[in-house]
């Protein structure tokens, strides 16, 4: 049996989440709060140091971290990872681009708008991740009006991965209008076989959002 610890409004753990239903596997959620430090017990760091979440953990006691290696690891030998190197590569490298080149801006920005308080100096980085998060979602638009996905020939991880967070960019203040191929590939992702929605945000959480919009 497969246990995650994961936060479920995260992207990264949804991401984790919505691979293993698409498979059909078997699996035990553990809803893990590190926004309010439910990571950072003896007990979770014992297992993962770095005290985040996704947390992969099987029955014989080991442990995955990390939500795109966890991701490689579900899709190994399945439709969701592609066969061929070059285009397994090719996957991996939106993958990589979502860790740092997406995720860091477009997560962070919704992290900010509804996790911190209205007062928090950290709102003042909004602007420049929101010009960052747009760098990033033009460059997608760019591959999605040659490719209908990002695994190559057909829908897998690497979509996965980037989907997570693109779909709530909105939530961090970052309007998606200006990408209709973006917009197609979101609404090609959702109608996949299992698929899956990310919860929305806690109440507390979305009127922080709406009050910074």
């Amino acid at each position: 049996m497969i246990t995650v610890h994961g936060f479920s409004p995260s992207g990264n753990c949804h991401k984790v989440r919505l691979l293993l239903e698409q498979l059909g596997r078997d699996y035990r959620w553990i809803e893990t709060d590190s926004a309010r430090g439910a990571t950072r017990s003896p007990a979770y760091l014992a297992k993962n140091p770095n005290g985040k979440v996704p947390m992969l953990e099987l029955d014989d006691g080991r442990v995955l971290v990390e939500s795109n290696a966890i991701l490689c690891w579900l899709a190994e030998g399945t439709a969701f990872l592609p066969h061929d190197p070059w285009a397994r590569a090719q996957a991996l490298s939106w993958m990589f681009f979502e860790q740092y080149s997406h995720e860091t801006y477009i997560a962070v920005a919704r992290f900010i708008s509804g996790w911190t308080p209205i007062d928090s100096p950290r709102r003042a980085d909004l602007p420049r991740l929101r010009e960052r998060g747009h760098q990033a979602l033009a460059v997608m638009e760019r591959h999605l009006a040659q490719h209908p996905w990002f695994t190559g020939d057909a829908y897998g991880i690497a979509d996965i991965a980037l989907f997570a967070y693109t779909g709530v960019a909105p939530h961090g203040g970052i309007d998606l209008a200006g990408y209709p191929a973006i917009g197609d590939w979101l609404e090609r992702v959702r109608r996949t076989p299992r698929f899956v929605a990310m919860p929305d945000p806690d109440p507390n959480a979305a009127a922080l959002i709406a009050a910074s919009s």
